[in-house]
């Protein structure tokens, strides 16, 4: 029998990223007849407060929807009802050494009860942020993507 051959060691190929699947929205209220949209606060890796959706993993035997209204409400104290789908974001990120693909799907909703709440673990702030601020204060390039197409499916409905 030969002997066993010995592995040299090389480079390590790259894992397959892993797939994660989220839900969120963009929830809407009026009041005094400005519409403004609760937005979460986080802290990032270098302790920066970045604005965003609520948003969040989709549980198993949920829909994308029913996981939306879910985080929203977790992430932000706010109930809200889905009026229309804005659409889906993807990006791809490291987190504990594995590479991750993660696609989140988001709604327009309406708020229709709750009180604005920090609550969450995950989130440091939340606010109501008026629809013609969102695009300088969101931070990330894809939800001012989707505020935007919100935005012209509210003034489709005015």
């Amino acid at each position: 029998m030969p002997p066993a051959r010995r592995r040299e060691p090389g480079p390590t190929r790259p894992r397959r990223p892993a797939d994660e699947t989220s839900a969120g929205g963009l929830v809407i209220r009026t009041l005094d007849g400005t519409a403004s949209a609760a937005l979460i606060g986080r802290l990032d890796r270098r302790g920066r407060l970045r604005w965003s959706l609520p948003k969040g993993h989709v549980e198993a035997g949920e829909t994308h929807e029913q996981a939306a209204v879910r985080e929203v409400a977790e992430e932000t104290g706010i109930s809200g009802r889905i009026t229309a789908r804005l659409g889906s974001v993807e990006y791809t990120f490291i987190a504990e050494g594995r590479r991750i693909h993660k696609r989140v799907h988001h709604y327009l909703m309406v708020a229709v009860s709750g009180e604005l709440s920090d609550a969450d673990i995950e989130v440091t702030e939340v606010a109501w942020v008026p629809l013609t601020d969102l695009t300088s204060r969101l931070a990330y390039a894809g939800e001012r993507r989707l505020v935007r197409r919100a935005v012209e499916l509210l003034a489709d409905i005015a």
